[in-house]
């Protein structure tokens, strides 16, 4: 996570960024990437309905993690939970791929559970959309 924005939407710009890890994430909260509203519209005439691609948004996050108060990055979330601007993130995935994308943190609660699981927090990223860069190996 960084709280600096690229100058530009390339891969090089975000590879430019500083960035702080985010410790004790468990699970990356669920799929990223762009996601296209139906837009319907059914003539009388034909009764054929007609659907096309209406807005879109580049999806949510809400990764599992364990609460850690000391870990600089948690620190940096809870930082931008109480601010209004966008936050640059980087998933890096098993096959070297990175996925940038900018977001708001929008919520940011601690899980307490129960006798046998570990205090947890599962903040949620509202990507904003447009910025989503992936770099795929060569």
């Amino acid at each position: 996570m960084s709280a600096a924005l690229p100058a530009t939407l390339t891969k090089t710009a975000y590879a430019a960024l500083s960035w702080t890890e985010i410790g004790e994430v468990t699970d990356g909260g669920g799929g990223i990437g762009r996601t296209y509203n139906l837009v319907t519209h059914n003539p009388l005439k034909t009764r054929a309905q007609v659907q096309l691609k209406g807005s879109f948004n580049d999806g949510t996050q809400t990764p599992q993690m364990a609460y850690a108060p000391g870990d600089a990055g948690q620190a940096l979330l809870q930082t931008a939970l109480d601010d209004d601007d966008h936050y640059s993130f980087k998933w890096t995935l098993q096959d070297g791929t990175i996925i940038n994308f900018q977001a708001q943190v929008t919520a940011l609660p601690t899980n307490i559970g129960g006798v046998d699981t570990i205090v947890g927090s599962a903040p949620t990223l509202a990507v904003k959309s447009g910025t989503l860069v992936r770099a795929i190996p060569a």
